[in-house]
């Protein structure tokens, strides 16, 4: 499934972060890693008023983020990317909270969500996230005996 995310627009709802923020995109672009980590989505945010020489389009693992250059809004980016989609836009989700895309997605047969349901979402999935990954636990003293005593004989223990 892939996310196509109205990026300045979503900024205010989500946890931590603020439009004021220096790097309030980069902390974004983070926090949709996570996202996409945790759901296996993909996601392409974009994100207006980019300075010429910043304008870009940048891939960060499964989330890729479209810098908008000053004189073009990033709503325009938005319903012209899924226009080139075209009968692919059906399998798109669209965040924002910005009726005019609203209405372009719909009309594109995206689906829309509002950015206060995405960051309502996000905030019940970090919630239920376990803090470290069971893979990443210590190793028990019995664990580590083990694989010492591997390690110095040189071979595997016979069963």
């Amino acid at each position: 499934m892939e996310m196509v995310i109205d990026g300045h627009n979503l900024i205010p709802h989500m946890p931590g972060i603020n439009l004021s923020d220096v790097d309030d995109e980069l902390r974004l672009i983070e926090q949709l890693q996570v996202y996409c980590r945790l759901t296996r989505h993909t996601v392409t945010v974009f994100f207006d008023r980019a300075p010429v020489w910043q304008a870009r389009t940048q891939q960060f693992g499964r989330v890729r983020a479209h810098f908008v250059r000053v004189g073009m809004e990033a709503d325009a980016a938005i319903i012209a990317y899924l226009k080139k989609l075209g009968k692919q836009a059906k399998n798109v989700i669209v965040v924002s909270s910005d009726r005019q895309i609203g209405v372009a997605a719909r009309a594109l047969h995206a689906r829309v969500m509002l950015s206060a349901a995405f960051a309502e979402g996000w905030r019940n999935m970090i919630a239920n996230e376990p803090e470290t990954d069971p893979c990443d636990q210590p190793l028990s003293e019995e664990e580590v005996r083990y694989w010492e005593d591997i390690f110095n004989r040189g071979n595997l223990p016979e069963n």
